[in-house]
């Protein structure tokens, strides 16, 4: 192995080291503050009673609200702004902090010690009834799922995610309950470290390989993840996926309590009698004990059907809801930010954003927009994400895409990566058959081709995890009222 190989170790984190205990923090200091994720972080130290501060690039509105609750925030990130930072503070960064960030390099260099973002959530859980949801596809709108019903039945949960919740608002939140409820990203191995009570698996899939190089680690790091659920604890498998199915087979072994949801015989609550029309999608659970129970949801997609079936056996079995009433709770879920996010219509078409970046989301996206359509035709203006991710896993993107009217491709969204001799959108566009293919790189260039094409009764969806998202207000804007 070479010394730049990615072999599934955080260099950067010892994820495996002993985290603080939260009383015995007075104050925490958070690098980009005002990030999606961080702020939430944010939130839920000032509200266990633990004095705040932060730095970010720019001002935001995001920053005055934090000022509001009692941070003291501060736009920069300098050597001397890590000069500021209280001598007794934890800092707490992302992986997307450069390991030459100046501010990040001053406190390290102080000897201030430096925890990962899912490590200050870690100490943030620690002592609650913890649900984490992992899994290559659906972890966020499943987390936002049981979110809402957890709510539902009084339970009122704190929650950090990767997405507001249609109806909350907000991706993390402080609940006045014992529960805790975390979306567990597996891409840089911080998973490890919530050591939940019950743990969701939604899939287990070749991705974030920059990270891990290879299936088996992958799976391992999978392995590792639910090694760490509390003694006594229940893992929740979507028997349906079979990396999922291979970890629960793996951990029943272990003499660790298992169930599997999904649309298999032998799964431990069963899937039968779905269907949808638009956003209204139903099913018929059979719980292993026997009986049934109609579920009913108002998000599109039998991938969502599936995904409340999970939800609704960790509630039951893990938290000893009963499942009538955890049903009941995901009936008033709409939804998590770009997934399946109406953006609005103009000129008779229709607008709808997902975050789907891999071939999974990409496919459920798609099959879900195909129910939606509506007798128009369905374009999918999609954005690869990450050279690597397009270099492995082209050939799938494209047959998720084969199943659309129209596929624009744009150009690879780089994120964190270099790019790589040979690999662009094009290799994802040139493998699409029997739709309509314009690879057009630029957010400039795909605009133009989905308005020379689109017309009244279609439904749009732009797709990707990069800029894309800005492509639906673009085409609202520029087609006719």
């Amino acid at each position: 192995m070479t010394e730049n190989e990615p072999d599934g170790t955080n260099h950067r984190f010892d994820f495996s080291a002993p985290l603080p205990a939260l009383a015995d923090i007075r104050s925490a200091h958070l690098l980009a503050i005002g990030g999606s994720g961080m702020s939430g972080v944010a939130r839920l130290f000032l509200a266990a009673g633990v004095q705040v501060s932060g730095s970010d690039r720019n001002d935001s509105p995001v920053l005055d609200e934090l000022r509001a609750a009692g941070a003291d925030v501060r736009v920069g990130q300098t050597a001397e702004g890590g000069a500021l930072v209280p001598d007794d503070a934890i800092v707490v960064v992302s992986s997307a902090i450069a390991v030459d960030n100046p501010e990040l390099a001053a406190v390290r260099a102080r000897g201030l010690r430096v925890l990962h973002r899912a490590q200050a959530l870690g100490v943030l859980m620690a002592g609650r009834a913890a649900l984490a949801v992992a899994g290559a596809n659906g972890k966020t709108t499943t987390s936002a799922m049981a979110v809402v019903a957890l709510r539902h039945v009084g339970a009122d949960p704190s929650f950090a995610m990767g997405a507001p919740i249609a109806g909350i608002g907000a991706n993390s939140g402080v609940g006045q309950g014992d529960s805790f409820v975390v979306e567990a990203d597996e891409s840089d191995g911080s998973f490890v470290v919530y050591h939940p009570q019950v743990a969701i698996v939604t899939s287990v899939r070749d991705d974030h390989l920059d990270f891990y190089g290879t299936s088996e680690r992958l799976q391992q790091a999978y392995a590792d993840f639910a090694d760490t659920i509390r003694d006594g604890g229940l893992l929740v498998a979507c028997a349906d996926d079979p990396g999922a199915a291979a970890l629960a087979a793996r951990h029943r072994e272990l003499g660790r309590r298992v169930l599997t949801y999904g649309r298999t015989a032998d799964a431990d609550l069963r899937l039968v009698d779905e269907s949808g029309t638009g956003f209204d999608w139903s099913a018929t659970l059979l719980p292993a004990s026997g009986g049934s129970l109609p579920l009913r949801l108002k998000v599109p997609g039998a991938h969502n059907l599936q995904n409340a079936a999970g939800v609704a056996l960790a509630m039951s079995e893990g938290f000893g809801i009963p499942l009538e009433q955890a049903v009941a709770g995901l009936d008033q879920f709409t939804g998590s930010a770009r997934r399946l996010e109406p953006r609005g219509a103009a000129g008779g078409v229709r607008v709808i954003d997902d975050y789907a970046h891999n071939p999974d989301k990409l496919d459920a996206a798609v099959r879900a927009g195909l129910g939606l359509r509506d007798g128009g035709r369905l374009i999918v203006a999609f954005q690869p994400h990450l050279y690597s991710r397009t270099q492995h896993a082209a050939a799938g993107l494209a047959a998720a895409l084969s199943m659309a009217d129209v596929a624009v491709v744009l150009d690879v969204y780089p994120a964190r990566e270099a790019p790589v001799p040979g690999v662009t959108g094009a290799l994802v566009a040139d493998e699409i058959t029997g739709a309509e293919v314009v690879y057009a790189p630029s957010l400039d260039e795909a605009l133009q081709a989905v308005l020379d094409r689109v017309r009244p009764g279609d439904l749009v969806i732009t797709a990707g995890a990069g800029d894309v998202t800005t492509l639906g207000p673009r085409l609202l804007a520029a087609l006719p009222d």
